[in-house]
Formats: structure tokens, C-alpha cells, sequence
């Protein structure tokens, strides 16, 4: 079994957030005897809430900073994120898929009567192997296969509006997270990948749990009850994996042709490792991709109309909002040796964190940062689907379903408006991952 831990405290998952520009702000971080990062907490809410200001005090002040809570480097500054991204030989990604919270060994036992492994495959794999089995979810990822998902993409995302619609007809409200940008990514992908003998909302529990359990940090007792839905989902992968017919137009297919390096077919436990990784990244992050994009185009003026009306300004604002509020917003890399980073002296084996979100505000790469811009003409500077070697190979698709669920939403309910309480949505707040865990609407013509 590969699912070694790092130890950090449990304070929860979920926050409320008003985010940024909604007029709710978190703490600013304070001071003290100790320096301006004694109070960082990653899991902390005032920093799930709102960490720009944290962020910028660790770009300004220290942008390769050891954070005592986890142990961790926080890597903050665009262009030392970027150099470790494209230096995988000193800085290698064998820590990215770790659980972030200790797994006690009843919880070990629950995964291992599962035969739950993550060997190397995708995120975490700084091997040989890697380029090649990159290459085959990039190939099947790519931009034809993109492009000829797009009339699937409006289809569902049609289906789903209707049903919001109706919902927003008969009860007043709707959340869009729940009904619409969590389920349209994963009705896609099981249409990409001809999966049939599970329904939506087992996909999304089981992969939910998995972020969860491995990117949060969860009490004791609800580590157990992750990991069987952990298991179950390792368990039917495993079986589809094993049991799907390998055609040639398939994702699993080609998988079952792919050969290693030494010219051996993939074992099944790294195919199943793979697969894992375009499930949860296919679904859960590009759900919170949309999410986030619905909501924060209902808090921008006049944004939702001119997407519905402007194809372009629907792909400009995701590209923006990728800059500024990505899904996943850090990611985590090894050191294999001694090295200097940022003005910082790291040790062999110095566990990294990069900022993804904050390299995006970084002001020496993007002017006025803080302000949402489309049509940035470096926009596409940010580091939201990471760079080099292990960036994102579904980061076309994520881009064009987040488009296409904007442009969708803002035709089939030109009128709603966004429905907040005082401290604004419940957040996602995972080490990588964050997110509006609802995106609730209504009838904006009925408002008094």
C-alpha cells in the first residue's frame, strides 16, 4: 500500500466565505513578537475564507516560508513555483497524492481490505513510465476529441438548466452547485469514457470522499467512514478496469495497449492509479471550476449577460477566474536534494508547497492583480494547471466545459441572481482544493 501521511491538526473541511469583493473579508494576518505568519493557519478559516492577504504577505515577505502546521515549504512567488515546476529532477512530485492527515491503522485496514494503492501513475510519478502514460490521456484528451465534446457538453448542460429552471419555478431557489457544476463534469466524462453501470452521484460521493480523505483533514471517525467509500470507488475502478471491453477508441483500451518503458504492459494497479487521477480531476476539480465561475460571474456587474450573449467573454472570464480563484489552489513537490530557493536554504527532502492561487496575484506577472480583467494579455501566464511536464492534461476540456456551463447558465436563466446570507457560501477548504459549495440562485425578476 502507498499512502504514507503528513501530521497536521483537525480543524474541518468546511468555512463560510463571502469571497473576494463580496464585502466579507477574513482576518488580516496579524502581527505579534513572533512575525506576521504566527497566526497562518491553511485550514483555518479566515484563510479558506479569504487568503489573499496571507498570500501576499508571503510573497512580500517570505516567499519560501517553513509553516510549522504542516511542516511544509510554502512556495508563494510565480517565478519560484514555475522554476520548481520545470526542474522535476530536483524537485520531484512522489508527494503529491500523500494523505495530508495521519491514516490510523483501522482506517489502513479499511483501504487495504480494499486494495486500495496509489502506486506511481500521473500526479504522483516522477518515474520513467510517466511521459508515456502522459501521453496516452493527453491523446485521448485532445483537442478533437475536446471539440467534439462540445455538442455533448451544451446537451447535458441543457438538461441539467431545465431542471434548475423548473426547480427555481416551483420552489423559488436553486443551487447550481449541487444541481448543475458538480454533476456536468461528471455526466461528460462518463459519456467520454462509456461509463454506464454507475450513477452520477456515486461517482461524485466516491471521489468527493477521496479529496477529502487524502487533501483534508478529517477527525478519526470520519476518516472511516472515507475510506470505505475510498475503497469502493478503488474497488470499481479495479473492476472496471479488468472487465471493460479494451476497444480502440477507448480510454481503457488504450491503457490495456500502452507498454512501459522495458516494453511490459501496465499492471492493472497503476492503470487503475491513472484512472483515479482523470476521475477526480475530470469530475470533482472542474466542478469546482464551475462553480466558482458561475458564482463569482453573478457578483461581477453585467457579466452574466454578456456571456450569455459573448461566446468569447464566457472563455475569457474562466481564463481570469483560473488566474485569480483556480480550483486547485496548491500543490506539493520533494526536494531530492539540497537547494536554494527564493533566499531560502532548503534540506534534502524538504517537502514543498506551491501557491498555485497566490502565484496567480503575483504583481511582478500581472498588473492590478486583485482586479478581475478579462482579455489580460498574459492571462495565460498563470500557473492554474501547473507547468512543464505534469501539467494538466485535461486542462482543454476543464477550460471548455467551464465556457460552455457559463454561456449555458447565463442563456437558460438570464434573470437570477445570487442568493447569500451574510457570510456568503460555504467553502471547500482542503489543502489543494477550494471552492463554493453552493451556488445558490433565484428568480431576480420577482426581487422586491
Amino acid at each position: 500500500m502507498h499512502i504514507p501521511a503528513l501530521d497536521t491538526s483537525p480543524p474541518g473541511t468546511e468555512v463560510r466565505d463571502g469571497g473576494p469583493g463580496s464585502g466579507v473579508a477574513g482576518p488580516l494576518p496579524p502581527g505579534g513578537a513572533g512575525g506576521p505568519l504566527d497566526g497562518l493557519d491553511l485550514f483555518g478559516d479566515g484563510f479558506v475564507r479569504d487568503p489573499y492577504p496571507w498570500l501576499d504577505l508571503l510573497r512580500s515577505q517570505a516567499p519560501v516560508h517553513h509553516d510549522a502546521g504542516t511542516g511544509l515549504w510554502l512556495v508563494s512567488r510565480h517565478r519560484d513555483i514555475r522554476r520548481v515546476l520545470l526542474d522535476p529532477g530536483t524537485f520531484r512530485p512522489d508527494n503529491a497524492q500523500h494523505a495530508v492527515t495521519p491514516l490510523p491503522v483501522a482506517v489502513l485496514r479499511v483501504l487495504a481490505r480494499a486494495g486500495f494503492q496509489l502506486p506511481p501513475a500521473l500526479a504522483n510519478n516522477g518515474t520513467d513510465s510517466h511521459p508515456g502514460l502522459r501521453r496516452v490521456v493527453t491523446r485521448f484528451f485532445n483537442a478533437r476529441r475536446v471539440a467534439a465534446a462540445v455538442p455533448v457538453i451544451e446537451r447535458l448542460a441543457g438538461e441539467l438548466l431545465d431542471t434548475a429552471r423548473a426547480r427555481i419555478d416551483a420552489d423559488g431557489e436553486c443551487d447550481l452547485f449541487a444541481s448543475f457544476a458538480q454533476v456536468l463534469p461528471c455526466r461528460v466524462l462518463m459519456e467520454l469514457l462509456g461509463i454506464r453501470d454507475v450513477d452520477p452521484a456515486t461517482l461524485i460521493r466516491w471521489s468527493d470522499a477521496s479529496l477529502e480523505l487524502f487533501w483534508g483533514t478529517p477527525a478519526p471517525e470520519r476518516q472511516l467512514e472515507l475510506a470505505e467509500q475510498a475503497g469502493e470507488f478503488h474497488q470499481w475502478l479495479t473492476t472496471t478496469v479488468r472487465t471493460t471491453k479494451a476497444t480502440a477508441d477507448s480510454f481503457i483500451g488504450a491503457l490495456a495497449r500502452h507498454r512501459l518503458p522495458d516494453g511490459a504492459p501496465l499492471d492493472p494497479q497503476t492503470a487503475v492509479g491513472a484512472c483515479f487521477f482523470v476521475f477526480v480531476a475530470g469530475q470533482s476539480t472542474t466542478g469546482q471550476l464551475i462553480a466558482t465561475v458561475l458564482r463569482r460571474a453573478l457578483i461581477e456587474p453585467e457579466l452574466w449577460p454578456k456571456a450569455a450573449q459573448d461566446t468569447e467573454a464566457a472563455w475569457a472570464w474562466v481564463e481570469e477566474v483560473l488566474r485569480r480563484e483556480p480550483p486547485v489552489t496548491t500543490w506539493r513537490r520533494a526536494a531530492t536534494q539540497p537547494v536554494e530557493l527564493g533566499g531560502a536554504e532548503l534540506p534534502a527532502g524538504a517537502q514543498l508547497l506551491l501557491m498555485l492561487m497566490g502565484s496567480g496575484s503575483d504583481p511582478e506577472v500581472f498588473a492590478d492583480p486583485e482586479r478581475m480583467c478579462p482579455h489580460r494579455t498574459n492571462v495565460r501566464h498563470h500557473l492554474a494547471f501547473g507547468a512543464g511536464r505534469h501539467r494538466c492534461p485535461g486542462a482543454s476540456l476543464a477550460r471548455t466545459e467551464a465556457a460552455v456551463a457559463l454561456r449555458a447558465a447565463a442563456r437558460a436563466l438570464p434573470k437570477v441572481r445570487l442568493v447569500e446570507g451574510a457570510e456568503g457560501a460555504p467553502m471547500l477548504g482542503l489543502l489543494s482544493f477550494r471552492a463554493p459549495l453552493r451556488v445558490v440562485v433565484a428568480d431576480g425578476s420577482r426581487r422586491l
